[in-house]
């Protein structure tokens, strides 16, 4: 499940932090460009919805599909890159895209596109809970509760739910409107987006596929990560749809490895936002302390970064002048703590320069003793000679 064989679990701990919840926590000291986990989906469906045209992605492993894809002469709305992956497709699963596009019913179609994505996700929790009722039992376990009284998702699991009873082949499962509306609060706050290629002249990616990955939900936000994920969905490997955590620095034993739920370029405004509306909660890591205290002037993100590089020189400075000092501060066994990383220096060396990319760059996996030099994107996948490693 990860680098060099070691099992997860002899890496990572769970812990409850007050404040935020259930945590992973290192249960040793982590080193840069470190994997700390590998994990395959347990449930993988499109990002698009049901009644849009057919995607020219692979509807299982979703790599891009080539001239020879195979579409499903039954319902005629997906296709797959392989038989293998064709497998995928059960006759439940195949009947209820049929049913469900056939009906084409005004209340549904005029329902917003991340209703109809929705539908898919119930409908691949469903097909899931047929195929492996073991996994359906790891899905129903993760976070997220649909009793919160939210009226806006308590109307859409209903509709959903009479919907998918009305339209669909009898259910694998016994289901209620408690449970669709359990499922769909699952899938809101542990959903992670396989997002299509990267090119330079698009701004704003899309989502091609959204995954259920139960190990990886378990790591908490921080707008400034000392881990991130990377995923390789066009490679021509197996487990392409796997995704991988990766350390972006040596982080010290019994502290808590975060990712960043979006790219760490955002504003603070723009994070608080995101974050309260698709998880609901209120960010107070130490980056949003700072820029909470910014004017609103400060935050337009030039300001943010001159502000940044401002703060760097004077760190470099202050580095040249306390010397020995430095390192007696400084965590025990070479390692840096992460908690006196300026922002600037985090934008400076992990953040990728390349046009509109905005992603987060980390060492290539160490083979050696020494961490490696070269850091990679994970989001254009472009390398890059770590300068200040080379220092």
């Amino acid at each position: 499940m990860n680098d060099g064989g070691a099992k997860t679990e002899t890496l990572l701990k769970v812990a409850e932090i007050g404040g935020r919840g259930r945590s992973l926590v290192t249960a040793q000291s982590l080193r840069a460009g470190q994997i700390i986990l590998r994990e395959s989906p347990l449930l993988l469906y499109s990002a698009f919805p049901v009644l849009s045209s057919v995607s020219s992605y692979c509807d299982h492993c979703f790599r891009l599909l080539a001239s020879l894809a195979q579409k499903c002469q039954s319902c005629s709305l997906v296709s797959f890159c392989s038989p293998n992956c064709f497998a995928s497709h059960t006759p439940w699963l195949c009947e209820s895209l049929r049913r469900l596009h056939q009906s084409s019913s005004a209340a549904f179609s005029d329902q917003p596109s991340d209703r109809q994505v929705q539908a898919r996700f119930l409908l691949s929790a469903y097909n899931l809970a047929a195929a492996s009722p073991c996994d359906f039992q790891i899905l129903l376990s993760l976070q997220g509760s649909g009793s919160n009284g939210d009226i806006s998702s308590s109307a859409a699991a209903n509709f959903l739910h009479s919907l998918l009873s009305a339209v669909c082949p009898p259910l694998p499962v016994p289901i209620s409107p408690e449970l669709t509306a359990a499922l769909l609060a699952k899938d809101k706050v542990n959903a992670f987006g396989l997002m299509e290629p990267f090119s330079v002249s698009n701004e704003k990616r899309s989502v091609r596929a959204y995954g259920i990955y139960p190990k990886a939900s378990f790591f908490n936000h921080d707008c400034l990560p000392n881990a991130c994920r990377f995923d390789y969905v066009d490679s021509a490997s197996d487990g392409n749809n796997d995704i991988i955590i990766r350390m972006i620095h040596d982080v010290p034993q019994g502290r808590e490895v975060c990712l960043s739920y979006f790219p760490v370029n955002m504003n603070y405004s723009s994070r608080q936002k995101r974050l309260l509306e698709d998880y609901g909660f209120k960010c107070d890591c130490d980056r949003c302390k700072v820029e909470s205290s910014w004017s609103e002037g400060e935050e337009d993100e030039n300001d943010v970064m001159e502000e940044m590089d401002d703060e760097d020189g004077q760190e470099e400075e202050m580095e040249d002048e306390e010397g020995e000092k430095e390192e007696e501060e400084t965590c025990g066994n070479g390692v840096d703590d992460e908690s006196s990383f300026p922002h600037a220096y985090f934008f400076v060396r992990y953040m990728c320069d390349k046009e509109n990319c905005f992603g987060t760059l980390a060492p290539l996996p160490p083979k050696t003793h020494d961490a490696s030099r070269v850091l990679e994107c994970n989001v254009c996948g472009s390398l890059k000679e770590d300068e200040v490693s080379g220092n």
